[in-house]
């Protein structure tokens, strides 16, 4: 996440709404397909279900 606005632990949400997330730490085993090596990894709680997901930085605020 060099050039992202985010680093691990920063909470974030989509600019449309949705749960808190946090970004996660990327490690160097992810393997990305074409045009996925920017998104960001994140994690959030539905209930006590945890949940991930990758993000384009543009569809993520940064939250409080």
């Amino acid at each position: 996440m060099a050039d992202q606005p985010f680093k691990p632990g920063d909470i974030v949400q989509l600019k449309s709404g949705g749960p808190k997330m946090t970004v996660e730490r990327k490690d160097g085993f992810r393997i990305s397909l074409p045009g996925e090596a920017d998104k960001v990894d994140c994690q959030w709680f539905v209930g006590n279900k945890l949940q991930h997901g990758s993000f384009y930085p543009e569809s993520l605020k940064a939250v409080e």
